[in-house]
C-alpha cells in the first residue's frame, strides 16, 4: 500500500526509456536509483533533483491519496478495464520545450487523441480519489491560478486538467538562464536522436509514491488489449 498513486504514461523499455531513465537517475519501473549519464560541463544529479522522486512519466492523473472504502486493487482493475477500452494515441513524435524554467518533452503535431484519452481517464478514474481537505485546497490553490483552475482543483483534485492539460515528460527542474542554452544543446545531442517518430501512446501507468516521496510501478496495461499487465 503507498500513500498516494498516480495514473501516469511510461515510455515502453528500449533505448529511449533507458537513456531517459538514466538522465533522471530513478528507474520507477524496477524501483531503484540508476546512474547518470557523465556530460561534460553538466551537472545531471543537480539539474534533476527535483523530479527524479517521479521517474520517466507524463502525468494523465495526478498524484492523489485512495477514497475510504476503496483498494489499490480495485484501482488496478479500472485502470485496467479503461486501458482495454481505449486505442492507442499515434503522435508525430516529441519535441524539447521550455516550460517555465524547466524543459519537458512535449508532442508535436495534433495533440485532440491524447487530450481526450487524458480526460476521460481522469474523470473514469476519479471515484478512486480520495476529495482535497480544505488544508489540501489552501495549500494547492496559487495566487497566480484562474478561477476556473480553482473551480477544476476543487471538483477533480487538480487544476491541470480539461482546457489546462499539457501532456509533457519533464527532464529538469528549474533552470538558471546561463545554463539554458547549454542544457538544451546536451539534451538534444544526449537523448533527442533516440526518440522514436511517430511516437506511440500505448500504455498507462499505475504508480504509488512510497514513504519516501519516490514512485514505483505498479501495473502497466496495454491501450486496446485485453486487460493483462504489461
Amino acid at each position: 500500500m503507498f500513500k498516494r498513486y498516480a495514473i501516469y504514461f511510461t515510455p515502453p523499455p528500449g533505448g529511449f526509456s533507458q537513456l531517459a531513465t538514466a538522465w533522471l537517475g530513478w528507474d520507477l519501473a524496477q524501483g531503484c536509483a540508476v546512474p547518470h549519464p557523465d556530460i561534460p560541463g553538466v551537472n545531471v544529479a543537480a539539474l534533476t533533483e527535483r523530479p527524479r522522486k517521479y521517474g520517466l512519466h507524463a502525468t494523465i492523473k495526478a498524484p492523489f491519496t485512495l477514497a475510504d472504502g476503496v483498494t489499490e486493487q480495485g484501482l488496478t482493475d479500472a485502470l485496467s478495464a479503461f486501458c482495454a477500452g481505449h486505442p492507442v494515441v499515434i503522435l508525430e513524435g516529441l519535441e524539447l520545450t521550455q516550460i517555465g524554467r524547466f524543459l519537458a518533452l512535449t508532442p508535436a503535431g495534433d495533440t485532440s487523441a491524447l487530450n481526450g484519452l487524458a480526460s476521460a481517464a481522469m474523470q473514469s478514474l476519479d471515484t478512486f480519489r480520495a476529495p482535497l481537505s480544505e488544508a489540501e485546497f489552501n495549500r494547492k490553490n496559487r495566487p497566480n491560478m484562474s478561477d476556473r483552475q480553482r473551480q477544476l482543483l476543487r471538483q477533480w483534485g487538480y487544476p491541470h486538467v480539461e482546457e489546462f492539460f499539457r501532456f509533457h515528460i519533464t527532464l529538469t527542474g528549474p533552470i538558471p538562464d546561463a545554463e539554458l542554452a547549454q542544457v538544451r544543446q546536451a539534451i538534444e545531442a544526449y537523448l533527442m536522436p533516440a526518440i522514436p517518430a511517430p511516437f506511440d501512446i500505448d500504455s498507462l501507468t499505475l504508480c504509488g509514491e512510497d514513504a519516501d516521496g519516490r514512485f514505483h510501478q505498479v501495473a502497466r496495461f496495454g491501450l486496446g488489449k485485453a486487460a493483462n499487465s504489461l
